[in-house]
């Protein structure tokens, strides 16, 4: 059982695709898609934002079909909104909070059917916060995957305090992340980041200590070492980047 105080109606408009391709050929809007029920453990969330990684093209185009959830699938994994109805087991939120978050717990292994390109979807609270005042649903929508792959990453190559980094792409949305995480909460000695000329300024404001215009330096040129090099481009780094990292 779950409890709400308003009326919520039967049917929502949502984006899905029911086979496996390009999003211009198979992503389809949906006028009559059943509104999802939450789960005891669950809230329905009025979606207001939502945002799309390349994972969401990557599963479209049948790249993790084999641990896939059935079709039809509706994309999406990043979501800010507003908590509608409450599962019997959910104590965490309340009608009417705004919350945000990744709704799906496992990225690729059978990641939800109904995503957060919807008017509403059900996730489980563990997987939400609150979302902060200071933030507008667009920015709470795009901010949840992109940190949790600038953290993950940090943690898996062990980053800690004094330490340096090399963020390749610093200006996208998992670098920004990175550079910010390193710098404010591990305590990078150093981070050097990568970036277009037009954002070497945002790299700054991030905290970076040495903004590199990609357009007229090339990085694999640079005298430094780091503790850390960390591709999140994903298109850049090569065996030779080993030429980079320090001894420690």
């Amino acid at each position: 059982m779950a409890s709400s105080t308003a009326t919520l109606p039967s049917k929502m408009k949502a984006w899905s695709y029911s086979e496996y391709g390009k999003s211009s050929d198979v992503l389809k809007l949906h006028s009559d898609v059943v509104v999802p029920q939450p789960n005891d453990d669950q809230v329905l969330v009025k979606v207001v934002a939502a945002g799309i990684n390349p994972v969401d093209f990557k599963r479209m185009l049948g790249m993790f079909k084999q641990i896939d959830s059935p079709l039809p699938i509706i994309p999406g994994y990043d979501v800010a909104g507003v908590v509608l109805k409450v599962g019997s087991q959910a104590k965490k939120f309340k009608v009417g909070d705004e919350v945000y978050g990744d709704i799906n717990e496992n990225a690729v292994d059978h990641a939800k059917q109904i995503g957060t390109i919807a008017e509403y979807t059900a996730v489980e609270e563990k997987l939400l916060a609150l979302k902060p005042k200071n933030l507008s649903f667009v920015e709470a929508a795009g901010l949840p995957l992109a940190t949790e792959t600038a953290y993950e990453g940090l943690e898996r190559c062990q980053f800690s305090t004094g330490k340096s980094i090399l963020v390749l792409g610093g200006a996208g949305g998992v670098g920004t992340m990175l550079v910010q995480l390193a710098k404010h909460v591990y305590g990078a000695s150093k981070v050097a980041a990568t970036s277009s000329t037009s954002k070497l300024d945002l790299l700054k404001s991030l905290g970076a200590d040495l903004p590199i215009d990609y357009t007229k330096q090339n990085f694999e040129d640079l005298p430094e070492k780091f503790d850390v090099v960390y591709d999140s481009v994903g298109k850049i780094l090569n065996p030779c980047m080993v030429e980079f990292l320090s001894k420690n």
